[in-house]
């Protein structure tokens, strides 16, 4: 009786073991990952803002990029440590994580860190950007955001059109409140940068030359007093040289990820995830 009593216990415990344990979802070079780590991957993308229609298997690819991140970003000598992705995390506001979850968020910092670096010292030095790169992006930012040009605009909300076809051309701002004013008008007069205007507004004004009042639209008219480059305006090029770099190395580093991803040993064991 007391052999099969200790038989018993044996098989009971590693069945209390086994159904305790982890899934293992898939391997990447051999390293297991679980579903325990999809579900804290998940509650970290949700921590940070990142939503999907399918988080779970999102989960596992980030999860498997992070592995095969690491371990081409290893070939360089780069191997960021916990304490590097712990100051990260809290200076992202994620420094109170616990168990899992933790374990999870150090791995996908450290791998981020680790790539940036990565591309850093091989992609960026190789991308050259053209004066025309430059112009394309500036007008993007202009018609998308505005640029850091101060303008002074005179605006009459709730004009008649045939009033509105009463202004001319004024010979500075003073005077163009003083013609709307005597036409019954209540102009208003402010000072902005472009990029803090109202994207109506932006587009009303594109092209408008100085002093000209715009077409009449939605019982308003708008007329740009004078317009000037700020301290900020020096150093555009720079920045959208820099940010045209970035955009080009990311999207280098993008397809070179898809081609480490290819390479990798990835095994999915469990049906849902396989893409």
């Amino acid at each position: 009786m007391k052999k099969i009593y200790w038989l018993s216990t044996i098989f009971f415990t590693m069945f209390t073991y086994c159904a305790g344990a982890a899934t293992v979802v898939a391997t990447v070079g051999g390293k297991p990952i679980t579903d325990t780590d999809i579900t804290a991957r998940t509650q970290l993308m949700a921590r940070q803002g990142k939503t999907s229609t399918d988080n779970r298997r999102q989960a596992l690819q980030n999860i498997i990029d992070d592995t095969v991140k690491l371990n081409y970003a290893s070939n360089f000598g780069v191997n960021p440590t916990d304490k590097d992705a712990e100051a990260e995390l809290k200076r992202m506001g994620l420094g109170g994580l616990s168990g899992t979850e933790r374990s999870v968020a150090l791995s996908a910092t450290r791998a981020n860190i680790a790539w940036q670096i990565v591309i850093g010292r091989t992609i960026i030095p190789t991308v050259n950007i053209s004066d025309e790169d430059i112009a394309n992006e500036k007008a993007s930012l202009e018609r998308e955001h505005g640029l850091p040009i101060e303008m002074t605009i005179v605006r009459l909300v709730d004009i008649p059109s045939d009033i509105a076809k009463k202004l001319t051309k004024p010979k500075n701002c003073d005077d163009a409140v003083n013609m709307a004013e005597k036409l019954g008008g209540i102009p208003q007069k402010f000072t902005a940068k472009e990029y803090e205007l109202s994207v109506d507004i932006r587009e009303r004004i594109a092209g408008l030359e100085k002093l000209t009042w715009s077409k009449h639209q939605d019982d308003s008219v708008l007329l740009v007093c004078s317009a000037k480059k700020t301290k900020e305006y020096g150093k555009l090029d720079d920045i959208i040289k820099q940010n045209a770099v970035y955009k080009q190395a990311m999207f280098i580093a993008d397809q070179q990820l898809k081609q480490l991803r290819r390479k990798a040993v990835i095994v999915i064991n469990d049906d849902r995830y396989k893409l």
